[in-house]
């Protein structure tokens, strides 16, 4: 049977590709929502089941776990640090709760209106191309901006480095850089990464944190819908499709977390600006044909 063919995120192949483009997607500033939505568009999934839906939000477990996978020494550094009263774990766990708090206020007023009106292609796309524009003209204004400073720990493209140097008010403007991701396509990435480059921080350290933000914004979605739709999960998508998806998710993420900040720490985001405009300019050709 094509996968196009009467597709549901029961099937264990449609499965694996939405695993795979979770990973692919959800830590790079590109929008894992907007590409799942697209994908699953193309695979003929219904925009309007809520299963498939509520699939791809907790296929994002998958992604969460990567992030504690690799993350896993300085957690438990963190933890223990907690436990010991210890001043830097407090200023990291502050500045998490700190980000946090703006997108859990504004996700519980805005969830049902951004279900009805943002989940669809073109919103998506146009989220994409405005993103892909918005990164693009920061990042070289950013540059342009750090011409100007001859060390680091200052504003600019090398920004502040390391997680110490993420303040209350650095938190609250990547907190509020993330509310921008609600509309799906934007990225919280993205929006969190540019905010932290914004607010003072490195590139490498906006997205650590960032990724580190994950766990608390990407958890609380993912219990949320998965337990607000648990029926439909279990009846119309399964327990093995859900496995399959989380499996392929969980791998493939904690390869491109890694590779990412690798990536950072010599290049900028503006790559990714450009393949985020081809790509909404190649999407919305499709769609007017």
């Amino acid at each position: 049977m094509p996968l196009h063919a009467a597709a549901t995120a029961r099937d264990p192949r449609i499965a694996v590709l939405l695993g795979i483009v979770e990973g692919l997607t959800e830590y790079l500033p590109v929008s894992s929502t907007g590409h799942l939505v697209l994908v699953g568009h193309l695979l003929g999934l219904s925009d309007d089941d809520p299963a498939t839906s509520s699939f791809e939000i907790v296929v994002q477990l998958g992604a969460i776990l990567a992030v504690v996978a690799h993350y896993w020494t300085l957690l438990g550094q963190k933890l223990r640090g907690l436990a010991a009263r210890d001043a830097a774990s407090f200023r990291l766990l502050a500045a998490l709760a700190v980000a946090f708090a703006p997108t859990a206020v504004a996700g519980l007023l805005l969830r049902k209106t951004i279900k009805a009106r943002l989940f669809g292609p073109i919103p998506v796309t146009a989220a994409l191309v405005v993103g892909g524009v918005a990164m693009i003209v920061i990042e070289r204004w950013i540059g342009r901006r750090s011409r100007g400073f001859d060390h680091p720990g200052t504003f600019g493209a090398r920004g502040a480095d390391g997680l110490d140097k993420v303040t209350p008010k650095r938190a609250l403007a990547v907190g509020l850089g993330q509310c921008l991701s609600l509309w799906p396509g934007a990225s919280r990435s993205m929006c969190t990464i540019v905010a932290g480059q914004l607010a003072g921080l490195s590139t490498a350290t906006a997205a650590e944190f960032s990724f580190l933000l994950a766990l608390p914004t990407l958890g609380a979605a993912t219990l949320f819908e998965g337990y607000k739709a648990r029926a439909d999960l279990a009846s119309r998508v399964g327990g093995f499709s859900l496995a399959v998806g989380l499996v392929v998710s969980f791998f493939v993420a904690w390869a491109v977390i890694a590779s990412f900040l690798k990536y950072l720490r010599k290049h900028g985001l503006e790559p990714f600006g450009w393949y985020r405009i081809a790509a909404g300019l190649v999407v919305f050709w499709a769609l007017s044909r």
